[in-house]
């Protein structure tokens, strides 16, 4: 461990110096091709001013920590298992700039039609398995009562829930300022932990290049927010999440560990099957962040509420994982 701690240090440090520098440069530069957020048509009133802040700068921490990491470990092209993770990372950040690019293009929401987002999603998803079963299992462990589900074949299936599950889930977060992000970075931080405890060092190092850079980001995404990460962060982040839990064969701890995610997607299912069937809400407004800014709560509060809870699903995920 004392081998490898510089190169851990050195990466979220370079990460995090990098995107707090580059970032204002980006916002300078997306201001000036007016390369603005478009806001849903269904956000909260307050949330329409934010249409006059630039998105995209998901873009940045996804390089930044990719460019650093591949700098610091040449290793890892030989290194199958962390190539995975990182390919994930960047094909997830690859459909969500495809995305934010029509959105912007269009200024309308609409962006890349489902079943061309889902589409690539699915030939990710084929991809990592392809790759994934040379080298580990396709079991699946249930915690706790160490029970085993051989999927096999179908583990493919379960890869293209997992993806496009949680970089979903992590776009419903993306809802203000500083949420999304804080919430990834702890969410990240037991899966650092995790690698190590399995010798994966390469991939304890990527994900502390993206909570450093999520760090940097951070500085300009707090409210008020001078930029948002976009699609090309939030599928990204939930990208890597899904790849280093499968990776590092801790699936299922991603439901507790991302259990804010979670939240906010069953919240959003619950709402809509609500109203399309009995036509009346079960909450104020989703995604249930929004609903506690309506019953009078202000946003950063809100997203300090969050990071909590956050910070207790990570632990209980930690514990679930070691135990």
């Amino acid at each position: 461990m004392g081998n490898v701690f510089p190169m851990l240090v050195l990466n979220f440090a370079l990460s995090l110096v990098l995107v707090w520098v580059l970032m204002p440069k980006l916002i300078a530069f997306l201001h000036k091709i007016s390369y603005n957020q478009a806001v849903s048509e269904y956000s909260l009133q307050q949330y329409k001013e934010k249409a006059k802040t630039p998105t995209m700068g998901g873009t940045l921490f996804v390089i930044v920590p990719v460019v650093v990491t591949l700098v610091l470990f040449p290793s890892i092209w030989k290194d199958l298992p962390s190539l995975l993770v990182l390919a994930a990372y960047v094909g997830f950040g690859l459909i969500g700039f495809i995305d934010d690019f029509i959105i912007v293009v269009k200024k309308d929401n609409e962006g890349l039609k489902p079943w061309a987002k889902f589409l690539m999603q699915l030939l990710i998803a084929v991809g990592f398995y392809w790759f994934y079963k040379d080298f580990v299992s396709t079991d699946v462990v249930i915690p706790f009562i160490n029970a085993v589900l051989p999927l096999g074949a179908f583990y493919v299936v379960f890869a293209f829930i997992m993806f496009t599950g949680e970089s979903n889930a992590v776009n419903l977060t993306d809802g203000m300022d500083g949420l999304a992000a804080g919430c990834s970075f702890i969410a990240i931080s037991p899966y650092v932990m995790f690698a190590l405890q399995q010798n994966q060092v390469i991939i304890a190092s990527f994900l502390l290049g993206i909570m450093g850079a999520l760090i940097g980001y951070l500085r300009y995404n707090l409210h008020p927010a001078k930029i948002f990460m976009g699609d090309a962060g939030s599928l990204a982040l939930g990208g890597v999440l899904a790849a280093v839990a499968m990776v590092l064969k801790m699936e299922l701890s991603l439901l507790i560990i991302g259990g804010v995610f979670l939240w906010e997607t069953i919240c959003v299912v619950i709402q809509q099957v609500a109203v399309r069937v009995f036509k009346r809400r079960v909450f104020k407004y989703t995604p249930i962040h929004y609903s506690f800014v309506i019953s009078g709560m202000k946003e950063p509060k809100v997203v300090q509420m969050f990071w909590m809870l956050s910070v207790v699903c990570a632990a209980l995920g930690f514990l679930m994982g070691v135990l």
